[in-house]
């Protein structure tokens, strides 16, 4: 696989990545998991050159740490490995669907509690990237920025990003005046650009890296779903705007579009939804999800595909969703 780094000066990968959330969190019910597996899915990634490997301590809360750990304990030199930290379960199963109720939290104790316990469930001494998960409101992104500083100082990370913040460049700037940014991680795909217009610009006149989260449209730019009753029923997709019965019916304009240039140019929807994000600037790395070998294949062979400016313009032509992302 070809490969860019996570920013200017960070560690090389490849141009896919795979994020691990869904193996312990957010689409199934637990007693649906194979953890066997989704460890199988990690060590093949790796095998396929998808290096960057991305979790969070609150994807569970914790048992994804725990998965990733295991999978990477004998082979951990191999993995770019993020985590994040900014958000706490108050309620490890009282959401929707089983799923944790959380809260921000910013204050630099609990940042410097939680990389070693992050470090402790990943089973390694340091990490390649440690993520922001969000900006806790009533604590300045200095204080929090300035305490995960102080773990790349010990020597226990060796990065810092930012994932799913309120993204402003203005908010960006404010971290990198306290300690450099090596890579924003934010939802990024043919359904949700929002960060064309400002974020993405500065962030590539910056030499920051770019980690796309959900780049398949959490599969609905796969062409997997035509209703919303084929959601599975614990899943967190029903409760997005954009997959309500009235919004999907005509969100599916956008995945067919999708499936016809994808046929015509002999590949998968997800390879042609990744290629174009590849096709935005250097240093993105998208981080699909997935369980399946299958679909961990299909996501790899992305990483291949070059589109020429007639089917870029198809693809920058489509409609906006309908339907807020949350």
């Amino acid at each position: 696989m070809r490969t860019t780094t996570l920013g200017a000066d960070g560690p090389e990968v490849g141009v896919i990545g795979l994020g691990a959330m869904g193996m312990s969190f957010a689409y199934d019910m637990a007693s649906e998991r194979d953890e066997a597996t989704s460890i199988a899915v990690i060590h093949e990634a790796l095998d396929l050159g998808m290096t960057l490997i991305d979790t969070a301590d609150v994807y569970g809360p914790f048992t994804n740490e725990e998965l990733v750990g295991r999978a990477l304990a004998d082979r951990r030199d191999r993995a770019v490995l993020a985590t994040k930290v900014g958000l706490e379960a108050v309620d490890p199963t009282g959401g929707p669907g089983g799923s944790p109720v959380t809260r921000k939290n910013g204050r630099p104790e609990h940042v410097r509690a939680a990389i070693d316990e992050s470090l402790r469930r990943l089973r390694t001494d340091r990490l390649d990237l440690w993520q922001l998960h969000r900006v806790d409101p009533d604590v300045p992104i200095e204080e929090t920025w300035g305490a995960m500083a102080e773990a790349v100082r010990a020597g226990k990370v060796r990065h810092l990003g930012l994932s799913e913040i309120d993204l402003t460049v203005e908010l960006i700037r404010r971290a990198q005046a306290v300690h450099p940014v090596a890579a924003v991680q934010g939802e990024f795909s043919l359904w949700t650009r929002d960060l064309q217009a400002d974020v993405l610009p500065y962030l590539q006149s910056e030499g920051i890296a770019l980690i796309p989260f959900s780049p398949l449209g959490r599969g609905f730019l796969t062409g997997r779903f035509s209703s919303f009753d084929e959601l599975p029923r614990n899943d967190q997709r029903r409760r997005l705007p954009r997959f309500q019965e009235e919004n999907l019916a005509v969100n599916l304009r956008i995945a067919q579009t999708v499936r016809e240039l994808a046929d015509r140019i002999g590949v998968t929807p997800a390879q042609l939804a990744l290629a174009w994000i590849l096709a935005q600037g250097e240093h993105i790395v998208p981080i699909p999800g997935t369980k399946t070998p299958k679909y961990l294949r299909d996501n790899a062979g992305a990483a291949g595909v070059r589109l020429d400016a007639a089917d870029l313009g198809v693809l920058n032509d489509l409609p906006a969703p309908v339907g807020a992302r949350y």
